[in-house]
């Protein structure tokens, strides 16, 4: 397990704090127990690559952690090759809810904005 700087990380708004934290509340998952965000890519969707969030507590040998605005977010060492310098957003606004990437790694995305492609 390799603890990142602030460089070359991945990043998570304010927005999306509050609601990760939300999230795990509901769940009765804490920070404090060990939980976190593992964040990875998945092959599928519209553009080819999806992204996908879950909680967890379980390192794995190969996992990046990243510690950003109080929120650990840990991803496999693959799918961190797309998500360097990724800042996941959260959205309440009238053009839809729900968690969203800024991915600077991506050339393009699909319409619905939960695929990609480099």
């Amino acid at each position: 397990m390799t603890t990142a700087t602030l460089d070359n990380a991945i990043y998570v708004s304010d927005k999306a704090k509050e609601r990760v934290l939300s999230l795990m509340a509901e769940k009765n998952q804490t920070i404090e127990e060990g939980y976190f965000l593992r964040v990875s890519v998945v092959g599928g969707g519209c553009s080819g690559l999806s992204y996908k969030m879950d909680f967890d507590k379980e390192n794995k040998p190969t996992d990046q952690v990243f510690e950003h605005n109080g929120i650990k977010v840990v991803t496999d060492l693959k799918s961190f090759l797309y998500l360097v310098n990724t800042t996941l957003e959260f959205s309440d606004g009238l053009n839809g809810k729900g968690f969203f990437f800024n991915n600077p790694n991506a050339s393009r995305t699909c319409a619905c904005g939960e695929s990609f492609a480099v």
